[in-house]
C-alpha cells in the first residue's frame, strides 16, 4: 500500500476548554489535509485529547468528579469545535485508550531495558502548569516567565531518560535536514537552545502526588510524566508496533504552536523516537500566535477570544477564511472583529458573494438560468482566461509553501478580476441591445462569469470547503474526477441548471454584539 500523506495537530489539553489558537491550528492543518486529498493522495489526519496530567486530577477534584469524567467533557468539546469547523480529521485520539497506553508501556520498558531509563533523586523547580522541572537558565531576566505560572522547589525520587546523551545528534540532525522545522528561523532558536547542556528527562511522577496517569511498567508506584505520554499519540495513533504502521509514518507534518516547539516537540520528541529507533517526522510545522493589541490571545494572558461564538454567527467558512488570510504562517498575527468583519464585508460578501448572486440573477432574467455555450472569446475573455492560467500554477505552487495568505490573495484577485470583467461587459446592456451579435456576446459573458466562478470556488476548496460545495450546487455543477481536471479553463458547465438567486454571505445587522472577551 502506498503510504498516506500523514499529519498531525498537537492533542489539546482535558484540562482546558477550545480556544482561538485551537480552531487555528485545526483549521490550518485542515487546509493542509484538504489540498492534499484534492491532489489525489491518500490522507491520515489526526488530532486529539490530551487527559493525564497533575491539572487534570485537580480540578476534577475540586468539582468531585473522576477525572475520566472530566476528560469526557471535555473530548466532547473539542470534537464539538472540529465538527463546527469542518475539520476532515480522520482520527481522534485520546491519551486514555488502551490503543494509545499499550503503546507508551511498551516503549518505556524497551527504554528502561536498554539503560536508558535509570532512577535518581531529583532537586529543583517545578511548574504545575506546564508540569514540567525547570532550571535557572529557564528564567528571563531573573524571573520565571508567565507561561510557567507558580515554581516551586520540590525533592523527590524518579525515573529519567538519558536525554542528554542524544544532543550532538540532534543538533547534526537540524543542521542537514532543513526541511525538519518549519519555519527555518525556528530551527535556529531550537539549535540557540542546545548549545547549552540539556538535562536528562524525568519521565515519571510518584503515585503519592499523581494518580491520573500511565503506570511505568517497570514500577507501579509512578506513573508516565506527561510528555513521555503524550507526544506517543502521533505514533500510537497508527499503530506503532503493528505491521499498517508503515503505511503512515512519518509523519509528513506535525502542526504545533511555536510555545510547545522548545523543548517538547523540537528536542523530546525526535530524541525519543530516535532512541526507540523509529524514522522522525519529516516536518514539525510551528504557527504563531493571534494577538489582540500586540497581547497573546490565551487563557493564561486573560486575553480570550470565543471561536464559536464566531463560527455559529457568520458559519464555519467566514472563520476559516479569516484566520487563513490574515496569519502568515509561523508568524503573529493580529485578531480583532472589527478586522474580521472588515474581511467578510469586502471579500466574501462583496467580491465572491456578489459576484455569484449577479450571475445567478441575470443568467435567470436572461437565460432562462441556464449556463448557455461561450461563443468565440474576445480580447476580454481571452484576458480573464490568462489571468487564470497564471493564478492556477501560482497558488498551487504558494500551498505547497504555507503560504496560504498569499494563495488566498492571489485567489481573490483573479475574483475580483471576474468582477471587473463583468462590468466591462455589462451583460445588462447586452440583453437590450437588438443586435443579433449582442445576444452572442451576452451568452459568451455569462459562461465566462460561470467559469470563472467554478474554477474560484474549485481552488478555495481546501480553505472553504462548504462555499465550494454550495457554489457549485447553485452552479448545476460538481466535482471533476480530478481536482487537476477540475481546474481547467472548459465550457463544462454549458446548459447546467442554476439555482435562484441566492446571498451566500449575509450581511451582519447593525446589532452585532462584539465577541471580545474580557478574561
Amino acid at each position: 500500500m502506498t503510504k498516506a500523506f500523514y499529519i498531525t495537530t498537537a492533542i489539546d489539553y482535558a484540562n482546558g476548554t477550545p480556544h482561538l489558537g485551537h480552531a487555528y491550528e485545526k483549521v490550518l492543518t485542515d487546509v493542509l489535509a484538504r489540498y492534499h486529498r484534492l491532489k489525489g493522495e491518500r490522507v491520515q489526519f489526526l488530532t486529539g485529547l490530551d487527559e493525564h496530567g497533575q491539572k487534570v486530577q485537580q480540578s476534577a477534584r475540586a468539582r468531585g468528579i473522576e477525572p475520566i469524567d472530566l476528560c469526557d467533557e471535555a473530548a466532547g468539546l473539542f470534537q464539538g469545535l472540529c465538527a463546527k469547523l469542518l475539520i476532515s480529521n480522520d482520527d481522534f485520539i485520546r491519551t486514555t485508550e488502551e490503543r494509545h497506553k499499550s503503546v507508551v508501556r511498551r516503549l518505556l520498558q524497551d527504554l528502561h531495558d536498554r539503560g536508558l531509563i535509570y532512577q535518581a533523586e531529583y532537586k529543583g523547580f517545578y511548574s504545575t502548569r506546564a508540569e514540567q522541572f525547570l532550571q535557572e537558565k529557564d528564567k528571563v531576566d531573573g524571573e520565571w516567565p508567565e507561561i510557567y505560572g507558580e515554581v516551586v522547589e520540590i525533592t523527590e525520587a524518579n525515573y529519567f531518560f538519558r536525554l542528554a546523551q542524544f544532543q550532538d545528534w540532534l543538533v547534526e540532525h537540524i543542521q542537514t535536514h532543513e526541511d525538519f522545522i518549519f519555519p527555518r528561523f525556528r530551527a535556529r532558536q531550537v539549535l540557540e537552545f542546545l548549545k547549552e547542556p540539556i538535562n536528562d528527562l524525568c519521565i515519571s511522577r510518584p503515585k503519592e502526588r499523581l494518580s491520573w496517569g500511565i503506570p511505568l511498567p517497570f514500577d507501579d508506584a509512578y506513573v508516565t510524566y506527561v510528555w513521555f505520554d503524550a507526544l506517543v499519540n502521533y505514533i500510537s495513533a497508527v499503530g506503532q508496533g503493528t505491521p499498517e504502521f508503515e503505511a503512515y509514518w512519518p509523519a509528513d507534518y506535525h502542526v504545533i504552536g511555536k510555545d510547545i516547539l522548545v523543548p517538547p516537540h523540537a528536542v523530546y520528541w525526535p530524541i525519543m523516537l530516535h532512541a526507540c529507533g523509529i524514522p522522525l517526522p519529516k516536518t514539525i510545522l510551528a504557527h504563531g500566535w493571534w494577538l489582540k493589541s500586540g497581547r497573546k490571545v490565551s487563557k493564561s494572558t486573560g486575553v480570550t477570544i470565543d471561536p464559536l461564538e464566531l463560527i455559529d454567527r457568520f458559519g464555519p467558512d467566514p472563520f476559516r477564511y479569516f484566520v487563513t488570510r490574515e496569519m502568515n504562517v509561523g508568524q503573529d498575527s493580529e485578531f480583532s472583529v472589527e478586522l474580521f468583519l472588515s474581511r467578510y464585508g469586502s471579500d466574501l460578501a462583496n467580491d465572491l458573494g456578489n459576484l455569484i448572486n449577479r450571475l445567478l440573477n441575470m443568467a435567470g432574467r436572461y437565460r432562462d438560468a441556464t449556463v448557455p455555450s461561450s461563443g468565440e472569446p474576445g480580447e476580454e475573455e481571452s484576458t480573464l482566461r490568462s489571468l487564470w492560467e497564471e493564478t492556477r500554477p501560482s497558488v498551487l505552487g504558494l500551498y505547497d509553501e504555507f503560504l496560504f495568505h498569499t494563495a488566498l490573495e492571489k485567489t481573490f484577485e483573479f475574483i475580483r478580476a471576474t468582477n471587473r470583467y463583468t462590468e466591462r461587459r455589462a451583460p445588462w446592456k447586452l440583453a437590450k441591445n437588438t443586435d443579433p451579435a449582442a445576444a452572442g456576446q451576452l451568452d459568451t459573458t455569462l459562461a465566462t462569469m460561470a467559469e470563472a466562478i467554478r474554477l474560484a470556488l474549485s481552488l478555495l476548496g481546501p480553505v472553504m470547503p462548504e462555499t465550494r460545495e454550495k457554489g457549485f450546487q447553485l452552479l448545476g455543477s460538481g466535482p471533476a474526477d480530478t481536482w487537476e481536471n477540475e481546474l481547467a479553463w472548459g465550457d463544462s458547465l454549458a446548459g447546467s441548471r442554476l439555482a435562484a438567486p441566492t446571498i451566500l454571505f449575509p450581511r451582519p445587522g447593525p446589532d452585532l454584539a462584539p465577541v471580545d472577551q474580557p478574561g
